[in-house]
C-alpha cells in the first residue's frame, strides 16, 4: 500500500503541506475564502525540532491502536488498507487521539467536534494534497514494505 513518508533532510518547515491538507479537506474552491470560513485543522502536523523539521502524518498501521480504542467502531480500515474514521459515528471522545503513539489523530474544531486523520486523499483519487503541495518534495507518496 502507498503511504506517505516525510524526507526530514528536505522539510523546510514552510507548513504549506497543513495548508494544503486542510484546503483540500474544506470542500471550497478558493483557499483563502475556505480559511477565513475557519475549516477544520489539517490532519498532517509539521514537527519543528531545532534543525530537524518533518511533516508527521497517520502511518495506517498494520495493527491500528486508534480503531483498537475506539468506543464507537468509528475507526475502520478500507478494502484498500486505509484507516478513516466515519464521522457520523464518532462521538469525540479523543480516546484515539490518546491512544495513536505518533500523534496522527487531531480533534476537530467547531460544530464537527470529531477526530480526523489522514485518509491519503483518497475521496479525490489523487495524490495526497501534503504531498502535491509540497515544494521541497519533503514529503513522497510510495509503497515501502511493512509497517
Amino acid at each position: 500500500m502507498k503511504k506517505v513518508f516525510a524526507i526530514e533532510e528536505f522539510c523546510l518547515a514552510c507548513h504549506l503541506c497543513e495548508y494544503n491538507c486542510a484546503f483540500s479537506h474544506s470542500g471550497m474552491k478558493d483557499m483563502v475564502k475556505a480559511y477565513k470560513s475557519g475549516f477544520q485543522p489539517a490532519r498532517i502536523q509539521v514537527e519543528e525540532s531545532g534543525e530537524i523539521n518533518f511533516a508527521l502524518n497517520c502511518r495506517h498501521c498494520s495493527d491500528p491502536v486508534c480503531m483498537k480504542a475506539c468506543i464507537t467502531g468509528s475507526i475502520s480500515r478500507g478494502e484498500d488498507g486505509v484507516i478513516r474514521v466515519d464521522t457520523n459515528k464518532c462521538v469525540g471522545c479523543w480516546t484515539c487521539v490518546m491512544t495513536c503513539p505518533y500523534g496522527a489523530v487531531v480533534r476537530g474544531r467547531g460544530d464537527r467536534k470529531v477526530a480526523l486523520k489522514c485518509d491519503l486523499c483518497t475521496e479525490s483519487g489523487n495524490t495526497p494534497a501534503c504531498v502535491e503541495g509540497c515544494p521541497n518534495r519533503a514529503l513522497v507518496f510510495e509503497e515501502r514494505g511493512d509497517d
